[in-house]
């Protein structure tokens, strides 16, 4: 059996990118949970800070690892593509961020056991 090449793409990665990428992966994973387990960052804020910040560590890690996004793959097309995913999620949670705030400013307000009769 032959394996097709596409002239202009290139191959994916190699062995060794795959277990930098799947120890990168590991470390990310457990250090936040040391981090709750031991409890060394006395303040919880800054463990929640931590842990979403080792989290879009991972994010990058999986993207360029695992998923070989990168501005060379396919003609630059799969980073353009997470670009626009990124942009629609981001409109997605602030828009639905936003409805809620005012949606919880905006409700009637409950008085004693319901709702009030409107006169």
């Amino acid at each position: 059996m032959s394996h097709d090449h596409h002239a202009g793409t290139e191959s994916h990665a190699s062995r060794r990118g795959y277990l930098i990428g799947f120890a990168l992966s590991a470390a990310l994973t457990a250090v936040p949970f040391w981090l709750v387990m031991t409890g060394v960052l006395v303040d919880v804020q800054a463990t929640a800070l931590a842990i979403i910040a080792l989290a879009f560590v991972q994010i990058v890690v999986h993207t360029t690892c695992f998923l070989h996004v990168n501005s060379r793959s396919e003609g630059g097309w799969t980073l353009i593509a997470l670009i626009f995913t990124i942009v629609i999620v981001a409109i997605v949670i602030s828009g639905s961020m936003w409805i809620m705030y005012h949606l919880n400013g905006n409700m009637m307000p409950m008085t004693g056991g319901g709702m009030t009769e409107m006169p």
